[in-house]
């Protein structure tokens, strides 16, 4: 972790224009997202969206973006979309970088966020990880989504670590169960630098840098079974790992930071 910057007005000001940023176009967007909300089949605009929304805020807030695929999308193939998660940024950079309409699958606190929440809720699939119903639940529908040809966008580590930033921490296997299951391919995402644009330390003030989304390779599960699910997670957490380490110049974290032990969702 590195020391937070000296709070120059020059900060304040570009706080207070990044919120005031992703507040106005959220109410701007947000009569949409009720519409089309409204039926299953209009989702997908209603994804589209937020699409413009996170193009809106990068846009406007002055914050560069670089977004690196390693190989070129299959528009009829839905993916399973595995990412690092450090920010609260997350979520609309993936939107920003990722095509296609997909489903994210966040901690049910997000649908207590005024109005965002209304949105997440409706749009996509909310869980509550202490809860054991909440975690079969959220299987339930995610593999209903698959079959219905949607793509899915988690955080495998289950929330943004609260110490240690940007390493990561042990990846949950519900995504892995998923993608062997039904058969979809999981594509690790790297988010390098969220980390530094906008921390989760409390105060919540951004600074300016480069926003950068690195979308991996496929990872072919047709051949998988349950039995894979360990190394399923162990080759998709190495591949993000050693991009983000990359990104960051860091040394690789210690072997207890590293472990994978099993999970239960």
């Amino acid at each position: 972790m590195t020391l937070k910057p000296k709070m120059t007005l020059e900060r304040k000001f570009f706080k207070v224009w990044v919120w005031t940023c992703f507040v106005v176009f959220f109410l701007m967007v947000f009569p949409f997202f009720v519409l089309f909300t409204l039926r299953d089949s209009w989702k997908p605009a209603g994804h589209f969206m937020n699409k413009i929304w996170a193009h809106a805020v990068f846009g406007f807030c002055f914050l560069p973006c670089d977004i690196v695929f390693k190989f070129k999308p299959n528009r009829k193939q839905n993916y399973i979309y595995c990412a690092n998660h450090t920010s609260f940024l997350d979520i609309p950079s993936l939107c920003y970088a990722l095509p296609g309409y997909f489903l994210f699958i966040g901690k049910a606190a997000l649908v207590k966020v005024p109005m965002f929440g209304y949105m997440f809720r409706n749009l996509y699939i909310a869980v509550n990880r202490k809860s054991p119903k909440s975690r079969y639940e959220t299987i339930i529908q995610s593999m209903a989504a698959v079959d219905k040809g949607r793509g899915l966008a988690i955080f495998p580590e289950g929330t943004i670590p609260n110490s240690n930033t940007p390493y990561l921490t042990p990846f949950k296997d519900g995504a892995f169960r998923i993608a062997i299951e039904k058969k979809v391919p999981i594509v690790p995402v790297t988010i390098p630098f969220n980390w530094k644009i906008l921390p989760d330390d409390g105060d919540y003030t951004p600074i300016k840098h480069l926003m950068r989304v690195v979308v991996h390779e496929p990872i072919d599960t047709t051949n998988l079974t349950l039995d894979d699910v360990n190394a399923l997670r162990k080759q998709t957490y190495d591949i993000i790992n050693a991009e983000l380490l990359r990104q960051n110049n860091l040394p690789f974290s210690t072997e207890k930071t590293h472990e994978h032990r099993p999970t239960n969702d």
